[in-house]
């Protein structure tokens, strides 16, 4: 929790302030058992009716210049903690921009959702409770101990011993309650996790008949938060209880205690009141520090997930050149997943001259993407070196890889917005004639111009688009930003043969023309590249042009084949 403090800055003044008021609250508070005691000995002792009345008053308006320090107490601990928890959710957020797929994979998106949402609200509420009560609490319980002393000393005893055995109980409950809850916040991200992959596979649950089984492996999980949460809530229900049973003994010694005091006429019967308010005051205020203590806790334990997560160090490094072309060259290269038992890919070599379209083409599985994910860095190479422009990648900066690196991804992602807004996520200074530019090379000018152009909404995720659409759209947006290598994977898979023909065509037509990667499972799609790259097993074992490879290349024959059978005929 001390390295998250540092987003603190700039709410010392509230975080002073809140205390600072919770404080004088305690002190009015601590008042008014005296007040009480005096109006019992004096104003209804002599039967003076002025001076209740005017004693009634001074508890009044301690009464509420104590709800004016308590409200403004609560607005600036509320201002330091909204403000602390925005801050830390930003830097959780920018943190996780800078993490490479490596550590994204290994984190997982449902614990980084549940940091960014369940765990930074608990912290938040945590430093509220805590700005609000770490003062108000001990001030009042050790204030009112203080005033007991102050009226009879041997009386007060119980209060001493009283607030020792609470505060065993207390710290007790709490030692078994922090590791508790951590398992509860472990469980909780194995359900979002499960809850996210059911939403967004619910489809092909529903295709398969599968909502049985998916309800069934969700009750289990589900169940098995609910015993967890069960647990920490049994021991955590022990403090209200304890806290009740340990002061109402306690009160029935002081009112034995006082009575026979009184009887000794050693001290008065106001005196006995104020007493008897003062064990209440430290009642009421241990079930607000148990409360805090609880809150805290799961605060603490959430607060030591986002710590873990914002230590977490990206295991890219960059250079500073920049790049000179777009020519790609992969020299011996092997790539393998973190925590993965084998090679994605190995041994691959080939050089992609500035300007040339290269086609990627193999079996499901055969290390496609991961070839060209490495271009960009999504993820680096084990082994081996890939050049850009003649530069090692790893020499080469962030923003110049991105800037130069169009990647259009399997899935097509968009943004809400208008399609303007989706074109210009990569190029925030695009003119208008390069969006109509990119729309019409990707071939999707047309259907825009049918919604009402560039300044047509786009829902979350581009609902309102085909596939087809999405895909076009998606490309145009890579071609805004003028690079100088275009990478397509797999992201012309809903195009007809004519639309994706054209597409490829106007790409080659621009000036100047950017290496183009085209990775597919689709023999047409690459079949007029001047290279193709035939995959098998994470391996090259096929590169060439079509008609080269149709004679040297097992592996590439039977692919095309399969989806030429008249050529197939034809050849035989």
């Amino acid at each position: 929790m001390k390295k998250l403090l540092k987003y603190m800055k700039g709410y010392r003044a509230q975080c002073i302030m809140g205390p600072l008021f919770k404080a004088l609250e305690a002190i009015f508070e601590l008042c008014i058992p005296l007040v009480v005691k005096l109006i019992i000995d004096v104003g209804i002792g002599n039967a003076d009716r002025a001076y209740i009345l005017k004693m009634t008053g001074l508890m009044v308006l301690l009464g509420v210049v104590g709800l004016s320090s308590t409200l403004v107490a609560q607005y600036f601990a509320a201002r330091a903690a909204c403000g602390f928890s925005a801050r830390l959710r930003s830097a959780l957020f920018k943190h996780t921009s800078t993490l490479s797929y490596s550590e994204l994979d290994s984190l997982g998106t449902h614990t980084l959702i549940t940091r960014m949402t369940s765990d930074v609200n608990q912290v938040q509420s945590g430093v509220n409770m805590f700005l609000r009560l770490f003062s108000r609490s001990p001030f009042i319980v050790f204030g009112a101990m203080i005033m007991a002393f102050t009226i009879d000393a041997k009386v007060a005893t119980v209060f001493a011993i009283v607030i020792a055995v609470l505060l065993v109980v207390v710290f007790g409950i709490m030692a078994i309650t922090v590791p508790l809850h951590k398992k509860v916040q472990k469980q909780l991200e194995k359900t979002v996790l499960l809850t996210r992959e059911n939403l967004a596979g619910v489809r092909v649950v529903r295709a398969l008949s599968r909502e049985g089984d998916e309800e069934e492996t969700y009750g289990k999980f589900n169940g098995a938060m609910t015993r967890a949460l069960n647990r920490v809530g049994k021991v955590s229900a022990l403090m209200n209880p304890l806290t009740y049973a340990i002061i109402n003994i306690a009160i029935i010694a002081l009112i034995n205690r006082g009575a026979v005091s009184v009887n000794e006429g050693l001290i008065t019967q106001g005196e006995v009141v104020a007493l008897y308010n003062y064990m209440s005051q430290i009642l009421i205020e241990l079930v607000k520090l148990a409360n805090l203590i609880v809150t805290v806790t799961k605060a603490l334990a959430c607060a030591s997930r986002i710590e873990a997560t914002l230590e977490t160090k990206s295991s890219l490094a960059y250079g500073t050149d920049k790049i000179a072309s777009g020519d790609v060259e992969f020299k011996n290269v092997s790539c393998r997943y973190k925590n993965g038992g084998a090679d994605a890919v190995s041994g691959i070599t080939f050089y992609a001259k500035s300007g040339e379209v290269i086609g990627i083409i193999g079996g499901t599985g055969s290390g496609k993407s991961t070839v060209v994910n490495m271009i960009p860095r999504f993820y680096d190479a084990s082994r081996g070196e890939i050049t850009l422009g003649g530069k090692d990648i790893k020499e080469i900066s962030q923003k110049e890889l991105t800037d130069k690196i169009g990647v259009v991804p399997q899935k097509s992602v968009f943004f809400h917005g208008t399609i303007a807004e989706n074109m210009r996520y990569g190029a925030p200074d695009a003119s208008d004639a390069d969006i109509e530019k990119a729309l019409r090379t990707a071939q999707a000018y047309d259907f825009v111009s049918e919604r009402g152009g560039t300044s047509a909404e786009v829902e979350a995720g581009g609902k309102n688009f085909s596939g087809g659409q999405k895909q076009r759209l998606c490309i145009a947006r890579a071609l805004v930003k003028k690079p100088s290598v275009l990478i397509l994977d797999d992201s012309t898979s809903a195009l007809d043969f004519a639309t994706d023909a054209n597409l490829r065509m106007a790409i080659r037509k621009l000036s100047p023309c950017p290496t183009l990667f085209i990775v597919s499972q689709r023999a047409a799609s690459v079949m007029h590249a001047d290279k193709i790259a035939v995959l098998e097993r994470g391996g090259i074992v096929g590169l060439g042009t079509h008609k080269e490879l149709l004679e040297t290349c097992e592996v590439y024959r039977e692919i095309y084949y399969s989806q030429f059978r008249k050529e197939k005929e034809a050849a035989q």
